[in-house]
């Protein structure tokens, strides 16, 4: 499995969501809230073996953004 596809799947399974995830952005959906948004960088920091600073975690405010947050950490999607 590529990154980009755990990177995807993390979304989906942390928000129960089926849709496009490529589109999804902080607060776009129910699920995606300040609980929702703690549990995503919870499951991406086990999926990647990393630990996001609390800066990044602030600033991850799409599936895109965190595309490039993802990098900092060696993490290429």
């Amino acid at each position: 499995m590529s990154n980009r596809d755990k990177y995807q799947s993390v979304f989906k399974e942390s928000f129960q969501y089926e849709g496009d995830v490529e589109q999804l952005e902080y607060q776009g959906i129910g699920e995606w809230d300040s609980v929702g948004h703690m549990q995503l960088m919870a499951a991406l920091e086990e999926t990647f073996g990393i630990e996001l600073d609390v800066d990044d975690i602030i600033d991850f405010s799409s599936f895109k953004k965190g595309i490039s947050i993802l990098a900092k950490y060696k993490v290429e999607i």
